[in-house]
């Protein structure tokens, strides 16, 4: 139905695209996988319009195209369901899927019209609401499901979902590729991008990986393996993804004393944070990991309870007095939470200790750089220089920025709350390996995590929560998914251990 033939792109300095062939048919879920900056946006930007290509030929129904436009791209049946959701908060259902397409009687909106189209795209995808529901009451998963009506709506036949599950719960995610399934069914084709290799193997007919701007393998259904995939993607076996632990430290580390928080207020946390080591909190959506972080690191009140940093009692109730006691928090949403997309490298790295590089109440520039550049080596940030934009950085990059910036300090508890969200297979071992670095050299880690995998192969224990309150704590000769999984759902540990 579509091919991309010979697709080259050059930037000043960079071919980011190398004479890439690619075909999607009719009714076909293709994956598409490959290491941040591998090609993986562009190509999409090229299939939608958005960028034209160097060279090459972009064929539909046996028609090419030199370059494509966003309007022939769409009225060619190709949409987009972007990882950042693009939906108007203030407007409803209905007003979102037909934005800029509403049906007009007399110059005016026909709102009975615009329910009438919408109703049914609803009901194919198994929406829980209506047209009429306002958009700025749905979860992440619910305003999917809109710009997946979206796409209908112009009666795509081909979408491409890029990272479509990165905030989903793992039911919101079978719900999904449930959609998906009735896509395919329905002759409508999917182009499926994600570092959830799991995902990929579970709904694709057929995988792509792309590496260095080039096309380096393809794997029909019955070859789809994680293995295989990673070996793929980087060019060589990952046989030890997760960094194997170390014994922690004697004594030290962070303790919780019937800590209470906001989100459970009937509710105490006591739990132990050793020095040196790792320890994964897990836990289903809404247990309380990230009220618990957010407690620790003062942006919530603790309303009871103690905190003791190396056996003294600290005062958590703000960032800056978690700042000064050294509990540092890598958030879930690093774009809003941990970095100013629009500012430098330099200044995001030094921001938080800035009165450290001052003198007289004026930033000395160069101790500031030296820091930053320390830190980029450190980390392996991959960065064209200190002054580079963070936005134009790479999710594994991004998530490294976060961390250079608590480095530079003197951390004592670092809070990780979904540390590899968004990123990659090859940065995900980095990220584990500088985290596993960070604890031998005597750090208390708290990771929180929901990629059952990555618990279970990074921590040194899992801590689980259920409701608020720690429902268990599992020691290495236990680690299981099954006995995470009651622990998560209220059993008592010992039951875990007897299942």
């Amino acid at each position: 139905m579509i091919e991309l033939v010979g697709i080259t792109k050059v930037y000043p300095g960079v071919t980011a695209l190398d004479g890439i062939s690619l075909r999607i048919g009719r009714g076909e879920v293709l994956g598409l996988i490959g290491e941040n900056g591998a090609g993986k946006s562009t190509l999409m930007k090229i299939l939608g319009g958005v960028v034209a290509p160097t060279a090459g030929v972009v064929r539909i129904d046996g028609v090419d195209h030199a370059a494509l436009g966003v309007n022939e791209s769409m009225r060619a049946g190709i949409a987009f369901v972007h990882q950042e959701l693009n939906l108007f908060e203030n407007l409803d259902v209905a007003a979102n899927v037909c934005i800029g397409r509403e049906p007009r009687r007399f110059g005016l909106v026909n709102r009975r019209a615009m329910r009438a189209r919408v109703a049914p795209l609803l009901e194919r995808l198994g929406a829980d609401f209506g047209p009429d529901t306002a958009v700025a009451g749905l979860s992440i998963a619910q305003r999917q499901l809109i710009e997946i009506a979206k796409a209908l709506s112009i009666e795509a036949r081909v979408i491409i979902m890029d990272e479509p599950t990165s905030s989903l719960t793992l039911r919101e995610t079978e719900r999904l590729l449930g959609v998906i399934d009735e896509l395919r069914t329905g002759r409508v084709s999917v182009i499926y991008i994600s570092h959830r290799l799991g995902e990929v193997k579970a709904c694709a007919d057929r995988v792509v990986c792309l590496r260095d701007g080039r096309v380096v393998g393809e794997l029909a259904q019955h070859e789809i393996e994680h293995a295989t995939m990673i070996r793929l993607m980087i060019g060589r076996d990952l046989k030890a993804l997760y960094v194997p632990p170390e014994a922690a430290q004697a004594g030290g580390g962070c303790v919780l004393d019937g800590v209470v928080t906001e989100a459970f207020p009937q509710q105490r946390v006591d739990l132990a944070v050793r020095a040196g080591e790792i320890l994964g909190l897990a836990g289903l959506v809404g247990a309380g990991r990230t009220s618990l972080a957010r407690a620790l690191f003062g942006i919530d009140r603790v309303l009871g309870g103690s905190v003791l940093l190396d056996g003294s009692a600290v005062t958590v109730g703000s960032p800056r007095e978690a700042i000064r006691a050294g509990i540092y928090l890598v958030p879930e949403d690093r774009k809003r939470s941990g970095l100013i997309l629009d500012m430098p490298v330099v200044e995001n790295i030094t921001l938080a200790s800035l009165r450290r590089y001052a003198r007289l109440m004026l930033v000395e520039k160069r101790r500031e750089a030296t820091v930053s550049a320390e830190q980029r080596r450190r980390l392996s940030i991959r960065a064209p220089g200190n002054d580079t934009q963070v936005v134009t950085l790479s999710g594994g990059n991004q998530q490294k920025v976060v961390l250079a910036k608590w480095l530079s300090m003197s951390p004592r508890l670092v809070i990780f709350d979904e540390p590899t969200r968004g990123v990659d297979v090859g940065a995900k071992n980095e990220i584990y390996g500088l985290m596993r670095d960070l604890a031998n050299s005597g750090v208390a880690i708290l990771m929180i995590s929901s990629d059952m995998e990555e618990v279970i192969g990074v921590s040194d224990r899992i801590a689980v929560m259920h409701e608020g309150a720690i429902s268990g704590v599992l020691e290495r000769p236990d680690f299981s998914e099954l006995n995470v999984l009651r622990l998560a759902i209220g059993h008592g540990l010992e039951t875990a251990e007897a299942g």
